[in-house]
Order: C-alpha cells, then sequence, then structure tokens
C-alpha cells in the first residue's frame, strides 16, 4: 500500500507518479460504491447559479478550506445591512464579485476580497406593490447571466441590470393587473433565457404558471400554465386538457393554484426546464374539487421542452393535495448507481416528509422513503409511485385531525445540499403538526376573504388541541440506500439552509445565532462562528481575491410559530459576512439588551372591541407578528412598540401607509371600528403576554 507521507517528500518523477496513484485511489474510493457523480459540477471558482452550479446541488469542488483546517477559518469582513423584513436570500459571486438582494429586492454589488459596496440598487418596491406589501416574504434569491443580474420583485416585475454599474437594462411586468401573485423567488437562467414564476395561491383566486423571457431584451419567449382554467375557454394545450381530467367542480373558479414561488432546475443533458410546483388553492380538495381526484400538476415536479415550454413529463409527490405539501423545494440533478448502472436522476425533498429519487429521464419513480415522522401516509407504494394514506389524512367529516408533517413541511426552502463526494444530502428537516379540518359553514359556499387575506380553504384549531412538540435536523442522508447517515438535533423547528464542499464540510448557519461547520461525513462539529443573529440563509462558498471564501447573510425572518429562540426585528444586525483562512476582521459586541415592555395603565381594554380586534389580527397581522404578538423576527414586538398606544399613530400606519416605505404594508379597507378593535385587542395580548 502507499504511503502519503513518503509519497509527499519526494520531488522525483517516481514521486509524481505516486502522488498520481494517490489521487486515482482516492477517486476510486470515492466513487466505488455509488457512483455519484454530479452531471454538471462546477470548478467553483465562481458560485454562478442559487444553487451553485446547474445542477443546484448547493455543492463546491473548492477544498482549499478542508475538514484539517477548517478550525483556522476567520471572519475577513462584514457589512452591516439595513433593517428590512427578511435577508432570507443566497448571493452569488462572479469574477470577484459579490451580488445579493435582500428585503423587496434590493440588490447590491460588491468587492468579494474586501467588502466594499459598489453599487446597490433598489427597485422601490414599496411604491408599486400596493396591498401585495401584505402577502410577501422578500427576495430568496437573484441570478446571474452574461453580465446581467435579474431579480424579481413582489408587485411582480422581473428587472434585468447591469452588473458592472448597477443600471436598469430592462424590465418586464410577468404578473396581471391586480392579481394576487408575487415573486419572492430566484429566476432561473439558461441559454440566453431567463425563467421566472410566481406565490399567490394563499391569498386569492391564482391560477399558476411559468414564463421565459429573452435575456437580452425581456421578450417572452414562451409561458405554461401548472393548472387547467375554465375549460369553456379552452386549454392552451394537450397537457392542460389531461390535466383538466384530474380535477372535478368548478375548480377556475377558485384559481387552483400550482404556484411556482421557488424551486426549478436546467438540465442542459436533456435540454430541460425541471419546475416544482406549488399547493392547491386552496388548500382544502373538498372545495376546490369536491369530486376528488389528482389535481394535476399541484406538488409536481414537471419537465418542460427548455426552448419551447411544452410538456415533457411529470411526477406528482402528493396528489390531490389538501395540506399545503408543496413541491417547491430543491430540485438537485446527480448521478448514481441505482441497479449497477449508472443513472440521471433527481433528488427531491418536499414538504410531505418522503425523500424521493426519480429517474430524471423520464420522471419514473425510483424510491422514497420517510426523513421524519408522517402520519398523512403510511408509505409510497414502490408500484405506483403514489402515497398510501391513512384514515385521518383527509379529516374526514371535516372534523379537527392532528397531521404531520405540518404545512411547515419536513422540508421548506432552507437549501440542502447534495455532496458527490461523500454521496449523502443534507437535508434542514423540521418535524412539525397542524389541526387540519373543514371550516365552518356550507363548503359550496366558501369563498376567499380577498383583499390579499392569508386564506387556506381549512378551519381554525379548536382551542383545547395540544400538538405534539416541534424539533429540528440537520439530517444526513443516502439517496442510493434511502437510509440515514448521521442526524444533529437542533433547537427550535427551523434552521438555517446549508453547503456542501470537496473539503469534507457541511456549512448551516441556525436559529441560535451560529454558522457551524460539521464534517461531512459523520457530523463532527468542526467549526462555529457567533453571529449575533439568528442565520436562515445558505452558506456560498467562492474563490476572490486569491483564496477560498465563505460567505453567508446573517438575519431572522421568524414568525413566532413552533417556539425556539426569537430575535427582535428592530434590535437585529442584518449582516453580510464573510470568511477566509486568514481573516482577523471581528465584529464589535453584541448588545443584548432587550427592548422594555409598554404599556398605558390608563388604557381600559373594552371586551367587546378586543373580539373586534382579534379578528382582525388573526387575519391581517399574526403572519407576520406572530401568534399572541409573539414575533420572532418578522416584524416588531408590538408589545415593545409605542404605536399601538396611540390611535392616531396606528391609524396613520395601518390606513395611511406611514411606514410603508420600510416595509410595513397599509390596511386602508380596515374600517375605523376595526383599528379600534385592534388596538384593543393588542393592549389585551400585550399585558397578558408581560405576564406569561
Amino acid at each position: 500500500m502507499l504511503d502519503q507521507s513518503a509519497c509527499s517528500r519526494r520531488v522525483t518523477w517516481r514521486g509524481l507518479a505516486c502522488r498520481i496513484a494517490l489521487g486515482l485511489m482516492a477517486l476510486a474510493a470515492a466513487c466505488s460504491d455509488t457512483q455519484h457523480l454530479a452531471p454538471q459540477e462546477a470548478s467553483g471558482d465562481d458560485w454562478l447559479h442559487y444553487g451553485g452550479s446547474p445542477d443546484e446541488n448547493h455543492f463546491s469542488a473548492l477544498a482549499d478550506i478542508n475538514d484539517g483546517n477548517v478550525g483556522k477559518l476567520k471572519l475577513l469582513w462584514f457589512h452591516d445591512l439595513d433593517p428590512v423584513p427578511s435577508v432570507y436570500s443566497a448571493p452569488l459571486a462572479v469574477g470577484g464579485r459579490l451580488y445579493f438582494a435582500v428585503g423587496y429586492s434590493v440588490v447590491h454589488a460588491m468587492d468579494a476580497a474586501t467588502g466594499r459596496l459598489l453599487w446597490k440598487y433598489d427597485p422601490e418596491v414599496y411604491a408599486h406593490a400596493g396591498s401585495k406589501l401584505r402577502t410577501g416574504w422578500g427576495v430568496r434569491g437573484i441570478a446571474y447571466h452574461e453580465g446581467q443580474v435579474f431579480t424579481g420583485t413582489l408587485d411582480g416585475r422581473l428587472l434585468a441590470i447591469d452588473a458592472r454599474t448597477g443600471r436598469l437594462n430592462w424590465s418586464v411586468q410577468t404578473t396581471e393587473p391586480d392579481d394576487a401573485r408575487y415573486i419572492s423567488g430566484p429566476p432561473y437562467v439558461f441559454n440566453n433565457t431567463v425563467v421566472i414564476g410566481h406565490g399567490g395561491a394563499d391569498y386569492g383566486a391564482t391560477r399558476g404558471y411559468v414564463t421565459a423571457y429573452d435575456i437580452h431584451s425581456g421578450r417572452q419567449k414562451w409561458r405554461f400554465y401548472t393548472v387547467p382554467g375554465n375549460p369553456a375557454k379552452g386549454f392552451e394545450n394537450a397537457a392542460m386538457r389531461m390535466a383538466a381530467k384530474t380535477w372535478t367542480g368548478e375548480w377556475w373558479k377558485y384559481g387552483g393554484g400550482g404556484t411556482v414561488w421557488h424551486a426549478m432546475a436546467y438540465d442542459p443533458e436533456f435540454k430541460r426546464l425541471y419546475i416544482g410546483t406549488g399547493n392547491g388553492g386552496p388548500w382544502n380538495r373538498h372545495i376546490r374539487s369536491p369530486g376528488g381526484g389528482d389535481n394535476l400538476f399541484l406538488s409536481s415536479i414537471v419537465a418542460l421542452n427548455a426552448d419551447t415550454g411544452a410538456y415533457v413529463w411529470h411526477y406528482q409527490t402528493t396528489p390531490g393535495e389538501s395540506w399545503d405539501f408543496t413541491s417547491t423545494m430543491d430540485i438537485e440533478l446527480a448521478t448514481l448507481n441505482i441497479g449497477g448502472k449508472p443513472t440521471p436522476v433527481i433528488l427531491h425533498a418536499p414538504k410531505n416528509g418522503f425523500f424521493y429519487v426519480l429517474d430524471r429521464r423520464n420522471g419514473k419513480f425510483i424510491s422514497a422513503e420517510k426523513i421524519v415522522p408522517v402520519n398523512w401516509a403510511t408509505h409510497i407504494d414502490p408500484k405506483t409511485g403514489r402515497p398510501v394514506e391513512t384514515a385521518i389524512a383527509r379529516y374526514p367529516g371535516g372534523k379537527p385531525q392532528i397531521l404531520w408533517p405540518s404545512s411547515i413541511g419536513a422540508h421548506s426552502v432552507a437549501a440542502m445540499s447534495f455532496s458527490p463526494r461523500t454521496g449523502l444530502v443534507y437535508i434542514p428537516v423540521t418535524h412539525a403538526a397542524r389541526v387540519y379540518m373543514d371550516p365552518p359553514g356550507d363548503l359550496a359556499q366558501w369563498r376567499s376573504k380577498g383583499n390579499r387575506i392569508y386564506d387556506t380553504g381549512t378551519g381554525p384549531a379548536p382551542a383545547d388541541v395540544k400538538l405534539p412538540q416541534s424539533w429540528s435536523a440537520l439530517l444526513a442522508w443516502n439517496p442510493r440506500t434511502q437510509r440515514e447517515a448521521w442526524r444533529i438535533p437542533m433547537h427550535g423547528p427551523v434552521q438555517g439552509g446549508t453547503l456542501a464542499t470537496a473539503g469534507n464540510l457541511v456549512f448551516q448557519g441556525n436559529v441560535e445565532g451560529q454558522i457551524v461547520a460539521y464534517n461531512a461525513t459523520d457530523g463532527r462539529k468542526l467549526w462555529n462562528f457567533d453571529a449575533q443573529v439568528g442565520i436562515q440563509s445558505q452558506p456560498i462558498t467562492y474563490r476572490a481575491g486569491g483564496r477560498q471564501l465563505i460567505t453567508v447573510i446573517a438575519g431572522w425572518r421568524g414568525t413566532g410559530y413552533g417556539g425556539g429562540p426569537t430575535w427582535e426585528y428592530r434590535l437585529q444586525h442584518r449582516r453580510v459576512l464573510t470568511f477566509a483562512l486568514d481573516g482577523k476582521a471581528s465584529l464589535p459586541p453584541a448588545d443584548r439588551t432587550e427592548m422594555p415592555l409598554v404599556d398605558d395603565p390608563a388604557f381600559r381594554v373594552d371586551p367587546a372591541k378586543v373580539a373586534v380586534g382579534q379578528a382582525v389580527y388573526s387575519t391581517r397581522c399574526m403572519i407576520c407578528h406572530g401568534p399572541h404578538l409573539h414575533a420572532s423576527g418578522a416584524a416588531p414586538d408590538l408589545r415593545r412598540s409605542q404605536i399601538p398606544l396611540a390611535q392616531a399613530a396606528l391609524v396613520s400606519v395601518l390606513h395611511d401607509g406611514a411606514l410603508r416605505p420600510a416595509g410595513m404594508p397599509s390596511f386602508e379597507d380596515l374600517s375605523p371600528e376595526q383599528i379600534a378593535g385592534l388596538q384593543h385587542y393588542i393592549r389585551q395580548e400585550a399585558r397578558a403576554n408581560s405576564v406569561r
């Protein structure tokens, strides 16, 4: 057997041959078990795509920083960001420049080696979005191609920005006037084409689609709808005619859903674009398709001809979706040894709790297993590729059922990563439960509340129902054997995205304010850094200034659901953090001072007004400010805000939009009585929370 230390001492031709032999042995060892070769593994010098390279694996071939020296990793520079509603965003790195967008698609360009800001472009979404400010979560990523940076906006625009100067090259409106659609996900680019989807199925009658544009002019090339429209108007293509056979009732009046609000992947081998589709609109199939049916193409991966947008094949992870079990999570491309043959596959972990391996040549099901506890289905039938549902799955009779995963998902938008070196996928997983039931009243008369109100078609959970404790973990999963390799338990239900590298490392930020490096093979913790705030964004790595760097955007957009550590909106230090082996920077000391609770003892709470305000809060405010005012970073903690103390100030913010430029939407449709009720409800809950 070759001795590596002796080999490294030799500088002769024999020594060179020795080193080559060692490299071949290492390569053989890496590939002997699974032949898990990435189809398009890039050099790693740049991070050109949301997932790093076209395979979207969130993996880098760089290994200058590795499991042997990562303990020496230090902060190289940091950059403070403006206080914005969300910094849940992935950067790109191209030719020594760092590009990223935060909040409402405010795009930044920085010198990656020094952290110097080069330019910033603000599309002033607050001035265009109107009531759509109520629906969005902030942008999660951007795209780069041939000297242009692309971003979507909450109001539905797709922008092309000159990467050198920060000037706008073109803008196109991708949504329709006064619809519920909005953009929070990244665009995807290939072959002089940029493709964008949208969200909105939870906020109004929305029919999902994706649209492709020419990167130079913004001219529309094609559009693919993900669910069928009104049959009386005809169908756009044979795929929609086929899909309509799987719907019942008058689904088109509800929109249908199926929005493509996050993951896609381009496959140059087959010249296809894979899109991941979302939940039904509304979630509850009892309403939108009362006679049942699979409801294609909800909760599916759909393969399209990348040049024309024509349907090629689909695989539906959750037929007849009724739980918000979207398939908009990562679509990652790899090659695995299946049955002794290298097989091109898709790796996918949607919300429904199963991890899927699909043959990307034809969409055929290969395997799927549970990655968290699941009680809506027992397993995936290996012959049909369909879930075998339990008796309680569809909340029969409209009665409340505790099901898991919840709508948070077993895996949501936090990036998973696949390492072709270890053959493992690294997934931020969640175990949480939710009560599902029909809303009260006649389902045939159900109508969306409209006005950009979060409305799912499910009923409120009974007050006496107790849910099991939620948890989260970093899970290393073998996609070939469909077995767990290792697991790191975490605090709280939600954590950050992951990055895998050829240095045998996995990086992940977490809710506790740490970015951590783990040994990719066995999960040993090798390094951590106190970011002073929770981290949801995925780290990236690239080369700039002649060295490998690691960058992550730190900041937390929690909503108070499911417990875990919280980060006050006003006190967060949202930052870009960049690390190198020879970094010498340090963060200033963290200010851990908690903002005081505020109250007006002279204010008398009126129970009748509280009831009015509670209804307003639950439909308009809770999704950002948290249940019972337990905010967790998505919006300010109203227990500590002076604004609700004064009725005039509350009217100025809610009705007149005084804080719209800061990201706070206005609610012009609220009556004076509703705003007064909201003030009384806030005072009641703030006082109750102050003694809990």
